[in-house]
């Protein structure tokens, strides 16, 4: 794709829009520059996975690698783009506890079941 660097911001940003459900202004600083221009214009752009396997995949990583704080933007992201609904969400909170350990699931847990009640996107049906 042959774009300047502006094309490449705009795409990236309506990416993120699309990946988080909600508006992101652009930002400064090569921090910014590499998660706009490169992870969502490229990485999060790429074809063979779909947005529902990058996040599969991300809740996993991060609840595995104590990633908290992006865990609060994913699982609500996740619920908002219809990418993951509150059945799975918890049925990942089960698996993971296996595989990432208890108490990483349980951060994992806390995360999901306020975002499900924010979001009021299922009932607790055990």
């Amino acid at each position: 794709m042959n774009e300047s660097p502006q094309e490449k911001r705009q795409r990236a940003l309506a990416r993120m829009e699309e990946v988080y459900s909600m508006p992101f202004g652009d930002g400064e600083g090569e921090f910014w520059r590499y998660t706009a221009d490169h992870l969502f214009a490229d990485v999060w752009s790429r074809p063979g996975l779909s947005d529902r396997d990058r996040r599969l995949m991300l809740i996993g990583l991060l609840t595995a690698t104590a990633g908290h704080d992006v865990l609060t933007i994913q699982v609500p992201a996740a619920l908002a783009s219809g990418d993951l609904d509150a059945e799975t969400l918890r049925e990942m909170v089960v698996f993971l506890a296996h595989y990432a350990g208890w108490p990483a699931a349980a951060r994992l847990n806390s995360i999901v079941e306020t975002e499900i009640a924010k979001a009021g996107k299922g009932s607790r049906d055990g």
